[in-house]
């Protein structure tokens, strides 16, 4: 048995001062005030002073394509997708991600420049890199979000086997027809394509039209790809949400996650409704969404957006959640639920993680502050510290 000590706790309803949270094997047994706490004490092996910081439930992002800059660190250079994976669990525990999901995008074409990572061979050498992480050796917990662009038509078998195999864990619609969802402006869309790609206006316009006229998977196989989803137990989620009656046809297709509601009017139209809504964490840190749209921490303040992800920068998850507190007096307790407690519920996982509770998997950070900086000290999964760090001070020669 294991021991956090001395530290504030930060549980489902509260922060419990002075507390000691008890781990056996992998599971939380016990959560005690630090004065009550010592028969047990005696009993443990190893005991991890938390110092009077935070001891906070691991970060759970659902999604993020950090892995793409992993594997692919320039345009026309491409790792071996195993060595990426592993490589990206120290870096992702050191920002206290847990659980991470894996965002690939399935595509047919990517208008927004020329990336290998998301060509179908090697996205799927991705998804079989992931899915081996189920039965090997593992720091964090892996999962897979599959992003499938509406007129990749010709990637849909190759999705549903997946499914089939439960390489999926979340399933997300997203278009990005030029004039609708993130890119509703279209002067914001050429000007993004021609950021990426190296083209005359006219070659831009001729691709803007070309992807206008692409075929798209019709109603009826939007349902039947949910309806295959929902039956392995996977979340079904809509992506760019930019009008409330795109709130109502994704209801109807079983959608329970509305990803980056473009307005505050659609993040609370889906909210009353019971969907849970994601906003990126690094528009938390950069003040506001940087292309134009929903500012997350005015959303989060009116109670329409549910759930934080790292989206590109993982970093962002600890520190906006102290921004949130900090600059928007938001409780800690509550905000810390953004990126822990509410995305476990949005993937069917909050019966084993998501918060520090008795007979959960303990995953668990510890926070403590370097000149005001938070820092996870600790990082904790399934009761096995997976890494560890520590500020030094050098003497003065």
């Amino acid at each position: 048995m294991k021991a956090i000590i001395n530290g504030n706790v930060i549980t489902e309803t509260e922060i419990l001062e002075n507390t000691a949270v008890f781990i056996d094997e992998q599971f939380i047994v016990d959560i005690l005030p630090m004065d009550e706490a010592g028969a047990e004490l005696l009993e443990v092996g190893e005991t991890i002073d938390a110092r009077g910081g935070f001891v906070a439930p691991g970060f759970i992002d659902i999604h993020s394509d950090y892995i793409e800059g992993i594997v692919a660190p320039r345009p026309t250079s491409l790792m071996d997708v195993n060595i990426g994976i592993r490589e990206s669990e120290r870096i992702l525990s050191s920002h206290g991600i847990t659980t991470m999901f894996h965002s690939l995008s399935i595509y047919r074409e990517d208008l927004f420049g020329h990336k290998p990572i998301r060509e179908p061979e090697n996205v799927q050498k991705l998804i079989e890199a992931v899915a081996r992480t189920h039965g090997e050796k593992h720091l964090i917990r892996h999962r897979l979000h599959a992003r499938f662009e509406l007129d990749a038509l010709e990637q849909l078998p190759i999705l549903k086997s997946h499914i089939e195999k439960g390489n999926v864990h979340l399933l997300s619609f997203m278009d990005h027809t030029p004039g609708q969802g993130q890119y509703r402006n279209m002067a914001v869309y050429r000007e993004t394509m021609k950021s990426y790609q190296n083209m005359s206006d006219t070659e831009i316009e001729q691709k803007m039209l070309d992807k206008l006229d692409y075929e798209h998977i019709s109603y009826d196989g939007m349902k039947e790809l949910a309806a295959l989803a929902h039956s392995k137990n996977i979340a079904v989620a809509s992506h760019d949400d930019d009008y409330i009656e795109r709130i109502d046809f994704n209801e109807r297709l079983g959608t329970t996650i509305s990803e980056f509601p473009i307005t505050i009017e659609v993040a609370k139209y889906a909210h009353d409704l019971g969907q849970h809504t994601i906003a990126g964490a690094p528009n938390i840190m950069l003040g506001g969404s940087h292309s134009g749209n929903l500012n997350a921490a005015e959303a989060i303040s009116e109670g329409c957006i549910s759930i934080l992800c790292s989206d590109y920068y993982p970093a962002a998850m600890l520190h906006s959640v102290f921004k949130l507190h900090r600059e928007y007096d938001h409780p800690l307790e509550e905000v810390i639920k953004l990126i822990t407690l509410n995305p476990a519920e949005a993937v069917n996982m909050d019966h084993e993680i998501g918060s520090i509770r008795m007979g959960k998997k303990a995953d668990i950070n510890v926070i403590q502050f370097n000149e005001g900086y938070p820092v996870v000290t600790e990082c904790i999964v399934d009761g096995a510290v997976i890494s560890r760090y520590h500020y030094r001070v050098d003497e003065e020669a």
